[in-house]
């Protein structure tokens, strides 16, 4: 089995965000840039099926500026066996995503696409929806447990209220939640090994996909400033703030 896992590069975690003086956007000079979180988890489950010997290849994809290639050799290190960027410098959606993920797709033909249930950047979790609908692949989205056999892959998925379980029939398409598992941390001689292993880079016209975006960044502002708490002396100090100055009741 083939499995394709797709991974973004985005501002680390630990990171304060701050928005440019103009409102245009994100300010990103001198940032640490990382694997999105839930990419990680993406490329450990694909790493743990392989070790099973479930998967026999596991090729990483990432769309985004050159620089991608570190979260791609990354991957490589974690346990990927090659890997393919399709280079953009534009601002992409989650459909123009998508559909570069499906040329990827019918060009790789791997049997299971696993990606993270959405990016912490632009917080769409949408893109491996998108991807099922192009591809008419079965999906099975919130994964906390995937399980693979045969030609059926079942997946547990965190829903409101519980768990669901639904088997799907390969090809198919698995986005991950945190409880799926806990990623591991790439040793030394495999980041080394990693500088060695194939990178193959694209481009979208290479594709075949045009990536014209039909929604434009009008404004980016930051959360407005928090007021601080205080401390109230009695049960009805609270009720009577809460009904007179916050008005909330």
């Amino acid at each position: 089995m083939k499995i394709l896992v797709a991974v973004k590069r985005v501002v680390d975690y630990n990171v304060k965000v701050r928005v440019k003086a103009d409102n245009s956007g994100v300010d990103l000079a001198n940032v640490k840039m990382s694997m999105n979180p839930f990419c990680e988890i993406a490329v450990e489950e694909a790493v743990r099926l392989k070790e099973k010997g479930v998967a026999s290849e596991i090729v990483v994809v990432s769309i985004g500026p050159t620089a991608a290639q570190e979260q791609l050799r990354t991957a490589l290190a974690l346990g990927a066996d090659r890997a393919v960027l399709v280079e953009s410098s534009e601002e992409l959606n989650s459909l123009a995503v998508a559909k570069l993920l499906k040329a990827v797709v019918d060009k790789e033909q791997p049997q299971l696409v696993i990606l993270g249930k959405q990016a912490i950047d632009s917080d769409n979790n949408q893109t491996g929806q998108m991807l099922g609908a192009l591809t008419g692949f079965a999906q099975g989205t919130f994964a906390s447990k995937v399980e693979v056999s045969g030609d059926k892959v079942n997946v547990e998925r965190e829903i409101d209220g519980g768990a669901q379980t639904v088997a799907l029939s390969l090809p198919a398409i698995v986005t991950t939640d945190l409880r799926l598992n806990e990623p591991r941390y790439a040793s030394l001689p495999n980041i080394m090994k990693a500088k060695k292993k194939p990178l193959e880079v694209l481009t979208p016209d290479a594709l075949g996909v045009t990536t014209t975006s039909t929604v434009k960044t009008l404004k980016v502002e930051a959360p407005a400033a928090r007021s601080a708490g205080i401390k109230v002396k009695s049960v009805a100090e609270l009720v009577e703030k809460l009904k007179n100055e916050a008005k909330v009741i």
